[in-house]
């Protein structure tokens, strides 16, 4: 015959007078504290939360566009137009063509590329061979230069390839284009500065013309005006910064 029994526990956190002595004592482990549930919250009902600011800020182009027959904000004109204007704001953002990085291009492409996108934009060219180390260099500044003006678009494409010819001793050349024609031509690695850096690169591809756009600034002209401002205000601490390590390199050397 089965043997039954049973075990009777009391309500979790509670203990005996024996137990509490035992613990006094130090014969048994301090007691462990009850679990208490998080109090609850009521998720927010999307409906019920507050149409300010922050709330319109955080709705994409589409979300904005589907409350244009929200019926309460009929009954508030300032939230309104403040939908209207982050909606504006969103589809020019969109319009922002943004690039970031020089992409390798063909024969086959440059109408596309090049010859057609410069419709919209500025686009930098840069002629270029593998295994020519002048080319390397000006390679590394074109993509320092891309990540920060990412509204410019930077293409390489081989010399030969796009000029059958060419001579390698033109090399590294870059094309500007703007409205579908040729708007400067650099050629050679002494055309963009006696030391190649993305400073002295950017300086000589804004030289007439605001041909870096960094992505965030207007068509006007004070926009552009700041950016080329920005480019030698760049330069200039970068001539500053090389002047200075120089120097310390010098003292270095004569401390020696």
């Amino acid at each position: 015959m089965a043997d039954y029994h049973f075990v009777y526990k009391d309500v979790e956190g509670t203990s005996t007078q024996w137990d509490d002595i035992q613990r006094k004592l130090g014969n048994l482990p301090e007691k462990a504290p009850a679990f208490k549930p998080p109090a609850y919250t009521p998720a927010q009902d999307e409906d019920s939360a507050p149409k300010d600011k922050a709330w319109f800020d955080g709705k994409t182009e589409e979300e904005l566009e589907d409350l244009e027959d929200d019926k309460d904000l009929d009954d508030d004109r300032f939230l309104e137009d403040y939908r209207k204007k982050r909606l504006t704001e969103l589809r020019e953002a969109a319009k922002v063509r943004r690039y970031g990085s020089v992409t390798p291009i063909s024969s086959s492409d440059f109408v596309r590329e090049v010859t057609q996108a410069s419709a919209e934009v500025w686009v930098v060219v840069c002629l270029y061979k593998d295994g020519i180390a002048e080319c390397g260099l000006l390679l590394g500044c074109l993509e320092e230069l891309a990540s920060r003006y990412p509204g410019t678009k930077f293409v390489k494409i081989i010399s030969t390839d796009c000029i059958p010819n060419y001579p390698d001793c033109n090399l590294p050349t870059l094309l500007v284009y703007h409205h579908g024609a040729v708007k400067g031509t650099h050629v050679g690695l002494k055309s963009v500065g006696r030391r190649c850096t993305p400073e002295s690169v950017a300086l000589v591809l804004c030289q007439s013309e605001p041909v870096l756009n960094d992505g965030k600034s207007g068509d006007d002209d004070s926009s552009r005006e700041a950016v080329m401002a920005g480019v030698r205000r760049q330069f200039i601490e970068r001539v500053v910064k090389d002047h200075e390590d120089k120097d310390n390199d010098d003292d270095g050397y004569n401390s020696d």
